[in-house]
């Protein structure tokens, strides 16, 4: 009796590897949104102008998207390589204690990069132009 062990994907096993390398930078990413955050914090609190708020925002947002897709990479890496070609076997990694933490990681980082851009970048208003 011969027993068949599927093999994965070899796109599976290169985009896993690659998961691997990008969620290895995910804790100097994380420190890099806070600082950012805390620059943000730092301006509202001393009255800073709409421009300065609008630049401290959007640094914001971009330090809070790389920290997201490390995460999203670190989340992936420990779903195993098997869940990128399953999703029986990704549904089955979510459940684990490494699974769910990353995956209340990721959706903590979304809901804060989601507020961020909701409330957090003012609006510069524009000159409305004038009717002819």
């Amino acid at each position: 009796m011969a027993f068949f062990r599927p093999r994965v994907s070899r796109e599976a096993e290169v985009r896993y590897h690659a998961d691997q390398e990008i969620s290895k930078s995910y804790p100097e990413l994380l420190e890099k949104a806070r600082q950012a955050e805390q620059t943000l914090r730092d301006l509202r609190a001393g009255a800073a102008d709409e421009i300065e708020l609008l630049a401290a925002g959007r640094a914001f947002d971009v330090a809070l998207t790389d920290a997201l897709r490390a995460a999203e990479s670190g989340q992936r890496a420990t779903f195993g390589v098997k869940a990128y070609d399953d999703r029986i076997a990704r549904r089955k990694a979510k459940a684990t204690p490494a699974g769910a933490m990353w995956t209340s990681e990721v959706d903590r980082l979304r809901t804060l990069r989601e507020d961020n851009r909701l409330s957090g970048i003012p609006r510069v208003p524009r000159p409305v132009p004038s009717a002819l």
